[in-house]
């Protein structure tokens, strides 16, 4: 996955939407009793511990300790490993994989397809959906044109991997799956309280902000918010113009 760095804290603490919103994901997964599951890209485990209260038998996996941590702190009760989803080693033992808001953090989505595809049984299913083609791109364009002014250089875009359903249907069936679903939506997601945006902000592309002085940053963050404001807040608060990739797929 990519160099994210993670704050477990205010990812729980205000970024609850992440699971929140995959737990209609879950239902499409329909776990079932004695399923083995894996769940790629878990973070702090809820999603994970609702597909175990189906009965199946769940592993969280995340290449994060800032998340592997919390989550066996929330769920003793639950396996969680620290891996990678792209160069994880599993062969043929899950029944099925979930992802919810984690596969646009592999950059390496073509190691990370043959690796889900390797892990599942034949006759198994990848249930995942993650950030698609335009996914915060009104607020990615607003960070790279102010970082861009106070470095005086052009700043290179995302650390992450939003595809169309072209490109990533063709790389699912690249590495052996059968795609049977993929839809393409926009899912503008309020973002909770007053600092809503310079939370979201904080916990997901800091690091463009850390290629300026400490003492720049600040204001950097307040002139990004004010370019914001007129587009991504209304009178109910902040939100992020989240546009997600929902896909069902299958190994032969």
């Amino acid at each position: 996955m990519s160099s994210q760095k993670w704050d477990a804290e205010l990812y729980e603490a205000r970024h609850s939407f992440v699971w929140q919103f995959g737990k209609g994901l879950v239902e499409l997964l329909n776990p079932q009793p004695g399923e083995r599951i894996l769940d790629i890209g878990c973070g702090p485990g809820q999603l994970t511990a609702q597909i175990a209260e189906s009965g199946a038998e769940v592993v969280g996996l995340d290449s994060s300790p800032a998340m592997i941590g919390p989550a066996r702190q929330n769920f003793p009760q639950l396996a969680f490993v620290l891996e990678n989803a792209a160069t994880m080693t599993y062969a043929g033992e899950f029944d099925a994989l979930f992802s919810n808001a984690a596969l646009h953090w592999v950059l390496d989505a073509e190691a990370a397809a043959r690796a889900m595809n390797r892990a599942l049984r034949k006759g198994g299913r990848l249930v995942a959906e993650f950030g698609g083609r335009g996914n915060i791109q009104t607020i990615e364009r607003a960070i790279v044109a102010t970082i861009t002014r106070y470095l005086g250089d052009h700043v290179s875009a995302s650390n992450n991997y939003f595809p169309s359903i072209a490109e990533y249907s063709a790389i699912l069936e690249h590495a052996g799956f059968e795609v049977r679903f993929a839809q393409l939506y926009d899912r503008p997601t309020p973002l909770e309280g007053e600092n809503g945006m310079a939370d979201w902000i904080r916990q997901f592309k800091w690091f463009y902000f850390e290629a300026l002085p400490a003492a720049q940053r600040s204001q950097a963050l307040a002139d990004v918010l004010e370019d914001l404001a007129p587009l991504l807040r209304n009178d109910k608060g902040w939100f992020a113009d989240y546009r997600r990739l929902r896909v069902i797929a299958v190994k032969p």
